[in-house]
């Protein structure tokens, strides 16, 4: 009788959210217009640019908003009080959509004091990074011209413009606190900037997933690795997180393959062969130990032609694997291989392995933490060659090994006169590179654009599991291969149908000609435990790269 008890209960509570989702979506924008102003409006969206001078974005807001019109606010002037008036006029009574910062002690922040025509229609209604969890006022105007918080000083959102609809239902809609967004970032084109790179399409669902020819012994899917082109075939080694059938999907990270796969479209994919397998091998001490099998997972392989030696070379991660200590992937290693056919063609190998080129050792320091080197890409500058070399879960100090590891996915730089090497870790400053972002850079490729500038293409950091980052691929722009600029990041998801929940590592960026460049990238389907791979386009801004090679120093 209780248990029947509670489920008509919760049957009441679930045909009561949908009636009040019901209500709140006969929500009807209306028309208005700015005036005497040059304050821009914005589409209430996913990464929606809410106020200039800023990086701060939408990163959750409630269905109701969805696709009505902002005005997009100048920061700072709002924050400090010395902004113009806002005025709008209206051709009908209407209501405005205000958000207002929770923050009651903030005097940046403005406070909405008691107005008989404003009511709390959506409490946690918008998340914008970087700032303080948003209620939303619907305030009431009647026809004609209006200043717009024409009471109080301090930054507020102006979100949206409805058709008067007094039978609005309030509601919480526990969007997370933009704060867990720390720090702020640029997202290509909703912010102040031109984008570098416009989003123009690509495939709207997975190009390799489940099922598919090639993946029948390969349980979870794919991460990492990278695609080249050569002639008109592309090459993908990705690293497969083969498992084995019968053993839930833990163990999918730990016994993993290096595959080869080919395709003329970068759509339909044809596996080609296995290049390594890691054996899968758990560690039987906790330290990094010649005891332990420093093969038991292999990732991350990334391909790349010796002109002088007219063969491929192969640098890919070997882990020692924990079964109990986060991270499970630990010590990580850089092997270098050899493909043992000469030229261009020989791309599929067979591989040769040449040995170890970095590793943990005296060398090292406490940020490249427990997983140790945990990814390596070599590229050319002038006559030598450097390398982004990664590190994650760092130690505060050495006193922390071997067990006691923080958050963070780091990456610097090493540098060699040869592919073949030795490499030097470039430890001037003994800390990694925090100018692309401060706490998360996760798998890097390197190439060039038209005009010189090296760009990097990498992992942007999962939404998930508890780490609010960007959620999307990121890129950073170099001079001289040394020093890097500050990352953007592709909201691909605003072209492309959204298949995936979290967005992972992308593979390439490779050029088509007509500005045009190819990704394929590797993302998780939360409701699957095969990660599969997509593919999307983009296209160069050619103005926009002269002027960012100008701004970089």
């Amino acid at each position: 009788m209780i248990q029947k008890s509670k489920h008509i209960y919760w049957l009441f509570l679930v045909f009561l959210s949908f009636q009040v989702s019901a209500q709140n979506s006969s929500w009807q924008p209306a028309s208005f217009e700015v005036v005497k102003s040059n304050y821009k409006t914005f589409k209430t969206t996913q990464y929606a640019h809410v106020f200039s001078g800023s990086k701060h974005n939408i990163v959750g807001l409630a269905p109701e908003l969805q696709g009505l019109t902002g005005v997009e606010l100048p920061l700072n002037a709002y924050k400090n009080g010395t902004n113009a008036p806002l005025k709008l006029k209206f051709k009908e009574k209407v209501q405005v959509l205000i958000g207002v910062f929770q923050e009651k002690d903030n005097a940046e922040y403005f406070q909405l004091n008691y107005n008989p025509n404003a009511k709390l229609v959506l409490e946690n209604g918008v998340t914008i990074t970087g700032l303080s969890p948003v209620n939303v006022y619907a305030v009431s105007f009647s026809k004609g011209t209006h200043i717009i918080n024409p009471e109080g000083k301090g930054l507020f959102a102006v979100l949206g413009v409805i058709k008067n609809n007094p039978q609005i239902v309030s509601r919480n809609a526990e969007l997370p606190d933009g704060k867990l967004w720390n720090p702020t970032y640029i997202v290509e084109g909703f912010s102040d900037e031109k984008p570098l790179f416009e989003i123009i399409g690509g495939e709207n669902k997975a190009v390799i997933g489940e099922g598919m020819p090639g993946t029948e012994d390969i349980q979870g899917g794919f991460e990492g690795g990278r695609v080249v082109k050569v002639g008109d075939t592309y090459h993908m080694f990705p690293t497969e997180r083969a498992g084995e059938k019968g053993i839930e999907m833990y163990y999918d990270r730990v016994k993993t393959k290096i595959g080869h796969w080919t395709s003329k479209d970068a759509i339909h994919w044809k596996r080609e062969s296995t290049i390594y397998q890691a054996s899968g091998v758990y560690a039987v001490t906790e330290d990094d130990n010649p005891m332990n099998d420093r093969r038991s997972a292999i990732w991350s392989y990334m391909p790349v032609f010796n002109e002088k030696a007219n063969k491929w070379y192969g640098y890919y991660l070997a882990y020692t694997v924990h079964k109990e200590i986060q991270p499970n992937h630990s010590f990580g290693r850089i092997w270098r291989c050899e493909s043992t056919v000469d030229g261009i063609h020989g791309i599929g190998g067979p591989y040769k392995d040449m040995g170890i080129i970095m590793e943990p050792g005296l060398d090292s320091q406490p940020w490249e933490g427990r997983q140790g080197v945990a990814s390596f890409f070599p590229y050319k500058v002038g006559d030598k060659y450097f390398g982004f070399y990664s590190g994650a879960y760092p130690f505060a100090s050495w006193a922390d090994y071997p067990k006691k590891s923080g958050k963070g996915w780091f990456v610097a730089l090493a540098e060699s006169n040869s592919l073949e090497g030795p490499w030097k870790r470039l430890n001037k400053g003994l800390e990694p590179i925090k100018t692309i972002h401060p706490q998360f850079v996760e798998n890097p490729i390197v190439s060039q654009l038209p005009n010189g500038l090296y760009i990097a293409i990498f992992d942007g950091g999962p939404e998930g599991w508890g780490h609010h980052l960007p959620n999307m691929i990121g890129y950073s722009l170099s001079k001289d291969g040394i020093n890097w600029g500050e990352a953007r990041y592709l909201p691909i998801e605003t072209k492309v149908d959204k298949w995936w929940d979290i967005m992972r590592t992308p593979l390439c960026l490779i050029p088509e000609g007509n500005d045009v460049y190819t990704i394929v990238y590797n993302a998780i389907d939360l409701k699957r435990r095969f990660h599969p791979t997509g593919m999307v386009k983009v296209k160069l801004n050619k103005d926009v790269m002269e002027s960012r090679l100008k701004e970089l120093k």
